[in-house]
Formats: structure tokens, C-alpha cells, sequence
């Protein structure tokens, strides 16, 4: 089995200086050590699409920057499509595409063709190489209105489409996106995460993504790593996670006059044909649906146990 990501014990500590007196910090300071990640392990095959999520300050950021060879590990060994990344870092550059949503790889003041031209350049891409590419991204991404514009003059939608461009103009193998549509109008993020999936049909790019947005999660992965306080606490399909760690369902009912009401059941403790018959019984409904919980609501409960 190929594997695009290896990860094995893991772990980065960061070290911040502790309050101690003037005469004491100056000639014998003391440091206190923080783990953003402890003893990590896990793998990805190539071609998956994988969530990596966890709360705030869980450590996923700094298990991306280490996997993008951004930073060195305390301890462990990782391989990304068999390079060590802090070891073989220009090997690795030409394999993997990174977009970090807070951060830019487009030049402000430059249009993004300029970016695009530049970047070309970076990564040694033969001329009709990179043209027809480019031709190929602008149609999938719709950004060809707005290709000789200032990248500042930019929506945040229509930069992150260009900077998820910029980072597969080299044909990456793997695709590390760290929340990609933060900030983005609903609109937008489905755009963004319709092209990610037909990417990876099509060219069988791997993608880790982490993301606070469950809608990314739902609609972009197959998989969920689930991180906490630097340590993996769930690693589960996402079909597997909703019907493992929470049993409830919604039904909504409608009415012959319109009106529309909730009914949450825990499958745990009735079953779902038995509500159904009660509910139907008690509302003679005109139209029903039943729901799943959405992946906000699992991982919220994930988090609470």
C-alpha cells in the first residue's frame, strides 16, 4: 500500500522563558516547556481526502508546518511521499502544495497572472507546460475576469481561489490546506469545495485539510483525524463518525397547514420506526424528512465527552 503521509511519534515542544527576577533571569533564566504536539502517529494513502481537526491550539497548524518542512520536530519521523520534510525540503517543495488561509504566496500589487509567471519560474515549469496548466485552473477556478487585476483589490473569495491556483500550478502530489475558506461567503466555500473534490477525482491529488468549518469537513473528506491537546482522539471515516458518536436523528414534519415542527430521537433509547409511527399518529404530516447530525454537532460532542 502507497502511502502519501507517514507519521510516527511525533512531537514539538516550544519553550517560553518563566518570570523570574531581574538578576535571576539575566544569569540564570528558566524555561518552561509547552508540547503543541505529543507523540503523533498516523498515515495517509495517496489519493485520500482527509480532515484534520481539532479545537484551538490542538497542534494541527504545527503538524502541517512540520509535514510542509516549516518547522523541525522535537522528536519523531514523518515522511511525505517517502522525503523526511526538514531533511529534503527543495525535493519536497516540488511535490506539495500548501495554502494557508491567514497567509499569502500573491504578490499584493501584482496581478495574480504576474504571481502565477513568477512562480512558474520558482518551480522551473516549461512555458506551454505552465500555459496550457494555467489555462486549465483558470476554467475550473472561474477566475479569468479578474486575472489583470491588483491582487489587492481582491474579495477574500476570489484571492483564496487564486491562491489555491498558485499552489497547484506545479501539479502536486499532495495538498495541505489550512483553513482554506475562513471568512468566506457561503457561496464561495462551496465553489471552492466543489473544485477540490473534482481535483482529486480527476488527478488523484492527495488533500489534508483542517478546517473549524463542518461544511468543508462533510462535503471535502472521506476521513477525520481528530486531535486534542496534541494527541489523536478519534481517527474514523466520516460515514463511521456519524453513526458511531451520535445516535440521534432529526425528523421534520410538515403539515396540511403548513406548519413545520423538529422532532430530535435518540435511536439509543427508541427506535426510529417507533417515532415515526407516533409522530404520524399524533401529526398526520403531508411531507417528513429524517436527518442526520451534522458533523458540528458530533464533533461538539466528541469534544464535550
Amino acid at each position: 500500500m502507497s502511502y502519501a503521509i507517514e507519521v510516527k511519534n511525533i512531537s514539538k515542544s516550544f519553550y517560553t522563558r518563566k518570570k523570574q527576577g531581574f538578576f535571576e533571569s539575566l544569569l540564570s533564566p528558566k524555561y518552561k516547556e509547552k508540547k503543541a504536539v505529543n507523540k503523533l502517529s498516523f498515515v495517509i494513502k495517496e489519493g485520500e481526502r482527509v480532515a484534520f481537526i481539532g479545537p484551538n491550539g490542538a497542534g494541527k497548524s504545527t503538524t502541517l508546518k512540520i509535514l510542509t518542512s516549516i518547522l523541525h520536530p522535537t522528536s519523531g519521523k514523518a515522511k511525505v511521499f517517502g522525503m523526511t520534510p526538514w531533511e529534503d525540503r527543495k525535493m519536497l517543495a516540488y511535490n506539495i502544495g500548501a495554502v494557508f488561509g491567514q497567509r499569502s504566496q500573491l504578490w499584493q500589487h501584482l496581478s495574480p497572472l504576474k504571481s502565477f509567471e513568477l512562480l512558474a519560474a520558482v518551480y522551473n515549469i516549461p512555458d506551454e507546460v505552465f500555459k496550457k496548466r494555467l489555462k486549465n485552473l483558470i476554467d475550473i477556478f472561474e477566475i479569468k475576469d479578474f486575472m489583470d487585476r491588483p491582487v489587492r483589490t481582491f474579495s477574500l473569495g476570489e484571492r483564496m481561489r487564486c491562491e489555491i491556483v498558485a499552489s497547484l500550478l506545479h501539479k502536486p502530489k499532495i495538498l495541505f490546506l489550512d483553513e482554506p475558506t475562513i471568512g468566506l461567503d457561503v457561496v464561495a466555500k462551496a465553489k471552492i469545495r466543489q473544485v477540490l473534490k473534482e481535483m482529486n477525482r480527476r488527478d488523484g491529488t492527495t488533500i489534508l485539510l483542517t478546517s473549524h468549518d463542518a461544511g468543508d469537513i462533510e462535503d471535502v473528506c472521506s476521513r477525520a483525524i481528530i486531535i486534542n491537546h496534541g494527541k489523536i482522539v478519534i481517527n474514523e471515516s466520516i460515514t463511521k463518525l456519524k453513526a458511531s458518536y451520535l445516535s440521534k436523528k432529526v425528523i421534520r414534519v410538515t403539515t396540511a397547514r403548513g406548519k413545520v415542527t423538529k422532532h430530535e430521537v435518540n435511536t439509543k433509547n427508541i427506535p426510529i420506526q417507533t417515532a415515526l409511527e407516533e409522530i404520524i399518529k399524533k401529526e398526520s404530516p403531508v411531507d417528513l424528512t429524517i436527518e442526520d447530525p451534522s458533523m458540528e454537532e458530533i464533533i461538539r460532542d466528541i469534544y464535550g465527552k
